[in-house]
């Protein structure tokens, strides 16, 4: 999770929402990613999603069978549908996302049962430190605003 940490810090340094993931496949990392949305004016550019392609294309599949992944964030609707469709074994995640959090908070897409997958979640790692990023890059952009 400190890895995912970097990554969010990465984001922030560019001006970005501080979200990072780590995906990791028997102890090493195969993928990482943080938010880039507004460098990449892509709306897709989620930490999740940069570190499940990074992940597919490491392992030549885009079935990430047994491949844990580390985000700062829980994660949206788009990044949990596609940690369903790519098969992930196990996600962990930091601060809970209560906007648009899609594994409990807001909704909770992973864990339906009329999924042909599930995926084990564990949240609150590091819930504090991701949550101090996030709160810091929004206080810092509000005071910029004044």
């Amino acid at each position: 999770m400190y890895l995912a940490l970097a990554e969010a810090q990465r984001a922030a340094a560019m001006g970005e929402v501080p979200v990072g993931s780590i995906a990791v496949l028997e102890n090493q990392v195969i993928g990482r990613g943080f938010n880039a949305k507004e460098t990449s004016q892509d709306p897709t550019a989620h930490a999740e999603i940069v570190a499940l392609k990074q992940a597919a294309q490491y392992l030549g599949n885009w079935r990430l069978i047994g491949v844990t992944l580390y985000s700062t964030l829980e994660p949206c609707p788009m990044c949990a549908g596609a940690m369903i469709q790519a098969r992930l074994q196990r996600l962990v995640y930091g601060a809970p996302d209560v906007r648009f959090g899609a594994a409990g908070s807001v909704v909770d897409i992973l864990s339906k049962p009329y999924f042909n997958h599930s995926i084990d979640v564990s949240a609150g790692i590091l819930e504090d430190e991701a949550a101090e990023l996030l709160q810091e890059f929004f206080r810092s952009l509000r005071e910029r605003e004044l």
